[in-house]
């Protein structure tokens, strides 16, 4: 989910439109100047230009550097409303473009917008280091924190008074002024890096293809994957040959079904090296020079490592509590992991499709571990792919959110989208009353990035006058398109996903609050926890009997198959949870550093440290450094543990449900509607998690959910 801008006007003394005469007619034209005058104030993709981004972003720092003008000019004592929340509703203007710029940038992209990054991310990160490193401001938020037990305020303003002292002191504002100014060098610089990493990843995503021209090449794998491909080959002006790319839908179906070895290890080697191919893309010197960044803003702030500088404001706390979660649990995830190579070799041994005899390679593993499946389950996934049409899918979980939390979905067609093809839903409450906008973008293009993400255009909250603000949230995917007349068939991992980004979805719209900084704001290690738990509902056979029918019969799914998903629930955990872990400690590894040499070079910092865990050479890590985009590009760094922290929440809670012998508990899904979704970040996570549970997390659902109890 993405980072919340400060925003809303302050006080009603700042007008949005502050043009002059000579800029009026450029307020007028810009649709980001004025309101949109679209249903519930949705962004009107329709009439917003690129031209539109750099003047509404000057505009926007403009008008928030006018109201902090007004905070630190006011002569009355500090207070909460005039400092604190003044605070916390400045920057409406810049809130509102940044949110559909960024958004767009990752999903939407193009050469121009890219320009238009390059030239303003640096100004804005300036901007944000004016206002956390303005002395007289922060002497203004400093005298309500001391005072804050003596102000009569109520136990949420003080939160949000040490929340944001908190915020002031980790961006420098205690730093002498030499500091201050190395700081906001470092913080311009890793803004840049950090979007020159995207870019480049973008970059060779969108450079590798696999065509094929013989149609022998295509043997073992789904018609589906080879209709995807035709089409992808028509479309980049090669008809009559299969085209397959880098973006999952393609990639996975070929490493796990296609016959052909060696086109098998060019497809998984150009996934692998991207970033990492010593051309005008690669990532590893920006990968060196943000990691001595960030070393040195750590150590700046007081911090021996970054990764201290980060857990400090997480659940876990310090890095020794990370370390020793993801060691205990990488051990037995490896075990298991050592045992399924030996399956996989066994398989690979009595197979006669090749001449040679094969010893199993990392792009070998899908292949041999589908065997595996067919032969130890019976299990085949093309089985379960047309009960899973992605309309079915989507009406499944929209029908679980109304069990769960009484709330609807209504499609809307006369709301503006950025892309054709996407498709927006108002959502609301059993009383019929307005909840917020969710748009749903299913299937991949050259302009978006990989994998799978959950942001909003507009956060929930309330404006200075105590008036609701509805969120718009935007799921974003990257899924199998339909084919001729077949349309979008998922795969599990994709069923999966999607339940797993709706769970944030749910979060987004939920989310219910007074003041922005702690209106949905947990910590990294909680955030997971709503969008994984929904993954619990998804493959439930209660849950499955719901959604899951045949695209063309609309038979439900069998029992036969029901059975042989749920038996081969821990079907390659010891892969999955390997693979996971090694990125996580990559992650960590990187951001505990306390001191970097100029000689260093990721790839084999990166070699050196999987071999001090004893990672087997026939599995990577997830992330590999130079496409690691969690973490050089994302908002993930020292935080990718994050999702197995979260698992054993979100393995918790649904067993808690599960105990109940109630999937759809009205009580317990009122509880965790409120404490985990609606209010959460009015308390710490554990805290707020204890408020639904009733106490602190067993780790056995989780254990036992991935088999490694």
């Amino acid at each position: 989910m993405n980072r919340k801008f400060l925003s809303m006007i302050v006080l009603g003394i700042i007008t949005l439109s502050s043009c002059s005469n000579n800029e009026k007619t450029a307020c007028t034209d810009n649709p980001f100047l004025s309101d949109y005058g679209t249903p519930f104030e949705t962004p009107a993709f329709d009439k917003i230009k690129n031209e539109h981004y750099l003047p509404a972003f000057e505009e926007g720092m403009k008008q928030q550097k006018a109201e902090i003008d007004v905070i630190v000019k006011n002569r009355a004592t500090p207070d909460f409303q005039n400092t604190i929340l003044a605070y916390d509703k400045s920057g409406e203007l810049l809130d509102k473009v940044g949110n559909i710029f960024f958004n767009l940038m990752e999903c939407s992209s193009n050469d121009e917008m890219q320009k238009i990054a390059a030239e303003i991310m640096p100004k804005m990160s300036a901007h944000g280091d004016e206002i956390a490193m303005n002395p007289l401001l922060f002497e203004k938020v400093k005298y309500v924190y001391d005072n804050r037990h003596n102000m009569n305020l109520d136990d949420q303003q003080i939160r949000v008074v040490e929340k944001y002292y908190n915020d002031f002191i980790r961006s420098g504002a205690g730093l002498n002024d030499a500091d201050k100014e190395t700081l906001k060098g470092i913080n311009e610089r890793l803004s840049l890096l950090s979007l020159q990493f995207g870019n480049n990843l973008l970059a060779e995503n969108s450079s590798f293809k696999l065509v094929v021209d013989n149609e022998k090449d295509l043997s073992g794998l789904p018609q589906s994957s080879i209709d995807a491909a035709a089409e992808q080959a028509k479309k980049d002006g090669m008809e009559g040959k299969w085209v397959f790319t880098l973006s999952k839908p393609s990639l996975i179906p070929f490493l796990q079904y296609a016959h052909n070895r060696d086109l098998r290890e060019k497809i998984y080697m150009g996934y692998v090296m991207r970033g990492n191919n010593d051309n005008a893309n690669d990532n590893k010197e920006l990968i060196e020079e943000m990691s001595k960044l960030r070393l040195q803003k750590a150590k700046l702030l007081g911090y021996e490592d970054y990764a201290s500088y980060v857990l400090e404001a997480n659940m876990a706390k310090d890095v020794s509590t990370v370390d020793k979660f993801l060691a205990d649990l990488f051990k037995p995830a490896l075990k298991v992991a050592k045992k399924d190579l030996k399956e996989l070799q066994e398989i690979a041994n009595f197979q006669t499709l090749y001449t040679t005899p094969v010893d199993v390679e990392s792009w070998d593993w899908w292949y041999y571990a589908e065997m595996v499946r067919k032969a130890k389950y019976n299990f085949d996934e093309n089985e379960l792919k047309p009960y899973l049409s992605l309309n079915n899918v989507r009406d499944g979980m929209f029908m679980v959110a109304n069990k769960l939390y009484g709330i609807t979905f209504n499609q809307r067609t006369d709301i503006p989208v950025y892309f054709d093809g996407v498709e927006t839903w108002e959502v609301k409450e059993k009383d019929g009353s307005h909840i917020g906008i969710i748009y749903l973008d299913y299937y991949p293009r050259d302009s978006k990035s990989g994998g799978a993400w959950c942001t909003s255009f507009r956060e929930a909250g309330y404006d200075i006058e105590g008036n609701k603000i509805t969120p718009l949230v935007s799921l974003v995917l990257n899924f199998t398109p339909p084919t001729g007349d077949t349309p979008a068939l998922l795969s599990w991992d994709e069923t999966e996903t999607l339940w797993h980004e709706f769970g944030h979805g749910l979060h987004a719209l939920f989310s219910d609050g007074k003041y922005s900084r702690t209106c949905g704001n947990v910590p990294r290690d909680f955030v997971e926890l709503p969008s994984q738990v929904m993954e619990n509902w998804a493959g439930d056979p209660e849950v499955l009997r719901m959604y899951a029918k045949h695209w063309q019969t609309g038979e439900v799914i069998p029992e036969e198959i029901i059975n042989k998903l749920v038996n081969s629930g821990l079907f390659n955990q010891g892969f999955e949870t390997t693979e996971f872990l090694a990125a996580a400690i990559l992650d960590m590894e990187y951001h505990k550093l306390k001191e970097i040499n100029d000689d260093f070079n990721a790839a084999e910092f990166e070699k050196a440290k999987m071999d001090e865990i004893g990672l087997i050479d026939e599995i990577y890590p997830r992330y590999r450094s130079t496409y690691y985009a969690h973490i050089f590009s994302g908002g993930y760094s020292a935080g990718y543990y994050v999702y197995y922290w979260a698992a054993v929440l979100d393995s918790d809670a649904f067993n808690y449900f599960k105990e109940s012998g109630d999937l759809f508990n009205p009580e317990l899904a009122a509880k965790f509607r409120q404490h985990c979704l609606q209010e959460c970040g009015n308390d710490e996570g554990m805290v707020q998690y204890k408020k639904f549970r009733g106490q602190e997390p067993s780790n056995e659902p989780f254990l036992r959910k991935h088999g490694l109890n």
